[in-house]
């Protein structure tokens, strides 16, 4: 057999490519067309190579391109198999004046017709040629042989074919087909675009894997892509805008490709677009906000500039399409356009290297404020069947992130939402795996099919906390929250949240927000216990809570790390035992002892005498674990402090439980190894007040402050109303 004839029966691939195209023109091709019936015959009982190159010749003529069905290719493929196209793919030795590459095409372009069956491109005995056929894409020669460039074809329409099955993308990440289409689309050779188009789909598909297997490859291709991006000056920049969002990484950007994409956007959203042209760029600069944050802007007047072109193109878009009853909201674009926005509230709530100067962010503030006024006119036009959509999470979510830095604008509008607000957070939280799967999808939505950079909160109200607990301090929106049952859904939020980081659930894993969530609940009990102290009083959920609290404490002060979390936890319980005193569960229980035992390990453990170089006396320092965070902590310890001394008199068992913790001792014997001056006014006088109510309390507390010379340190201290305690009988 000639290489012509060979070169022939390869076009019975091209048959089968072309039959993806076409309606079929043959639907009973046996009775319609005997001629193939006989030579389908002749391939079945074909014994040899020869025979079957013959048979297969005749088949092709017999069959017209675009005219054959999926049933006469099943039939090919059963008179053929999968025996002789291997041997074809492996075979080193062309017949005499053939290029080396002809057989191979033909045993491509056999399976590239299989393929277009997808029970086929599914078949191990395609899946195991993953390997060979992805070196086809990067095989060298001559650019312009037909046969060549033929072989390629099939060999991206199998598996192309092959992506299409279920499990097929991680067959092709295992086979190393993304490093061969990275090699291929950078190399510029013949069907790079079709290289980079079953990337987009590979990466689409399974972003993790296709990054875990060929890093470096990808991210070679990002260079292109941004390279080009940043040159280009056609419409080809507004399909890099599509693209670029895919071949993001999820870890780092190469600082390189970020200055390429921040210019090539800053060109573009600097223009006068349509919003065809527009969109894209702005869903690409929210992709790059939320796996970046601003790192990705240039400091100085050019990234101020582009940050606040790219929050007021973004508000300008909410408002325009939530303001209008009836318009049809592209909800991707606008999900984009909350990303941007929320990064422009961090830069404008930055106090340290904002990219902003003071009156970008006056202005910036502005025109948010009118963007969250369209967000708020949405929300409350929401009804019940549509609240479990991904738009409305993601419309929550961007309000949550405006009232956790501003709550005094656009009071009216958020009293009046907020009955919304409460029913929406309780809807998602009986519905928590719901709220989770929301998440995902509004980040896919927003951005791009799969979620970079940090993970979405999974449940709406974790998004509200911060801002309610700003609301809880004013008297309006507060009493709404409570009318609303927001107390209560609170305290069972964060006692589910609680459970995660109980023993036995591994803490290591747990994301900060899940303990920022916790803190955050903190805050707000705290600030209910101040305003509203009849509520917890009457609440049983908060009798709950404080159940909680006692037996958690001891276990949490002893955690590395979580002493932050131990402060609002300490600090809620003591506020709250003042408050819930007459309960059983504080009549010196176990519980109740094992709490204050723990309270006061976290309040006696803040301060240490600390020598200093070139004295004979000490100072009064910051604990090493203390140190770090007291700018967080201080405001908690001083409160814990005097809800202790306020729970002293209240609770008969306390003061001797504090005896023997040895802590007023300890205290006297610190106050007396460190300089007077070293003590500052407010410490002085909180160790007073826990010092004068023990003495108050029990009288084998003065004894024992007595024998530590407690009258002494009292006078050196200028604590009157300790010296005269200690000075009665």
């Amino acid at each position: 057999m000639s290489c012509c004839d060979l070169a022939a029966a390869g076009q019975l691939g091209k048959a089968g490519i072309m039959a993806s195209d076409c309606e079929p023109a043959l639907n009973q091709a046996e009775s319609r067309n005997p001629t193939l019936e006989r030579y389908l015959g002749a391939l079945r009982e074909a014994k040899n190579d020869s025979e079957q190159f013959a048979a297969l010749l005749l088949v092709t003529k017999a069959v017209k391109a675009g005219d054959i069905d999926a049933k006469t290719r099943r039939r090919i493929f059963d008179a053929v198999g999968f025996t002789f196209p291997n041997r074809l793919l492996t075979t080193k030795e062309a017949p005499d004046g053939c290029p080396d590459h002809v057989l191979r095409a033909l045993g491509v372009a056999l399976l590239a017709c299989f393929c277009s069956d997808p029970e086929l491109a599914a078949h191990p005995q395609v899946l195991n040629k993953i390997p060979i056929l992805s070196t086809f894409l990067t095989a060298r020669g001559d650019p312009d042989d037909a046969a060549r460039r033929s072989m390629i074809d099939d060999a991206y329409q199998c598996l192309t074919a092959v992506a299409g099955t279920p499990r097929g993308p991680r067959h092709l990440i295992a086979g190393g087909t993304v490093s061969a289409l990275c090699q291929a689309y950078l190399g510029h050779g013949y069907g790079f675009d079709q290289a980079l188009a079953l990337l987009v789909g590979l990466l689409a598909a399974a972003e993790t894997q296709c990054w875990k297997e060929a890093e470096p490859d990808l991210l070679a291709v990002l260079r292109g892509l941004s390279e080009d991006f940043q040159k280009a000056e056609d419409a080809s920049k507004f399909e890099l805008c599509q693209l670029l969002p895919l071949f993001l990484p999820p870890t780092t950007v190469p600082p390189e490709c970020l200055r390429d994409l921040q210019a090539g956007l800053a060109r573009i959203l600097g223009s006068k677009l349509s919003s065809w042209q527009r969109n894209p760029a702005l869903k690409l600069a929210a992709r790059l906000a939320h796996a970046c944050g601003s790192d990705w802007i240039p400091a100085g007047s050019s990234g101020s500039k582009f940050l606040a072109l790219l929050v007021n193109l973004a508000c300008v878009e909410v408002r325009l399409a939530l303001e209008e009853t009836g318009t049809e909201v592209k909800e991707d674009v606008v999900t984009a356009c909350y990303a941007l926005m929320e990064l422009g509230i961090q830069e404008c709530t930055r106090c340290e290297q904002s990219l902003l100067k003071e009156p970008q962010k006056v202005q910036l503030v502005s025109v948010m404020k009118e963007a969250i006024g369209a967000v708020i006119h949405y929300l409350l036009q929401v009804g019940p069947e549509k609240q479990k959509e991904p738009f409305v999470f993601a419309s929550v979510r961007i309000l949550g992130a405006w009232l956790a830095e501003e709550t005094s604008s656009l009071r009216k509008e958020v009293c009046q939402l907020l009955p919304f607000l409460v029913r929406y957070a309780k809807t998602l939280y009986e519905e928590a795996e719901e709220a989770n799967d929301l998440s995902q999808q509004v980040a896919t939505l927003a951005i791009s099919p799969t979620t970079p950079g940090p993970t979405w909160p999974g449940d709406a109200l974790r998004l509200l906390l911060p801002g309610w607990c700003h609301l809880t301090v004013e008297d309006g929106p507060r009493e709404i929250l409570i009318k609303e049952g927001a107390p209560s859904l609170l305290c069972k939020y964060f006692l589910q949240q609680w459970e995660l980081t109980s023993p036995g659930h591994d803490t290591s894993v747990l994301p900060d927000s899940v303990e920022i969530g916790l803190q955050t609940c903190c805050h707000i009990f705290l600030n209910l216990v101040v305003t509203a102290p009849g509520l917890i009083k009457r609440d049983a959920c908060f009798t709950s809570l404080m159940n909680t609290l006692m037996t958690s404490l001891p276990a949490l002060v002893q955690q590395q790390g979580r002493l932050l979390l131990a402060a609002n936890v300490a600090t809620l319980g003591l506020l709250m035992a003042r408050l819930l005193s007459t309960s059983p569960a504080l009549q010196g229980t176990p519980a109740s002892r094992g709490f204050f035992a723990a309270a006061i390990l976290f309040l006696s453990q803040s301060h240490v005498a600390r020598a200093t170089p070139g004295s004979d006396q000490a100072v009064l320092a910051l604990s090493p674990d203390y140190e770090g965070i007291w700018a967080d902590l201080q405001e908690l310890w001083f409160l814990g402090m005097q809800a202790f001394t306020g729970c002293v008199p209240l609770l008969p068992w306390l003061a001797p439980a504090a005896l023997r913790s040895r802590w007023p001792q300890e205290l006297l014997q610190l106050l007396s190894s460190v300089s007077p001056n070293s003590v500052k006014p407010e410490m002085v006088a909180a160790y007073q007040g826990v010092l004068v109510e023990l003495a108050r309390a029990n009288r084998l507390c003065r004894e024992a402050m007595r024998l530590q010379a407690g009258e002494e340190t009292a006078s050196h201290y200028r604590m009157a109303a300790l010296e005269q305690c200690l000075s009665e009988p």
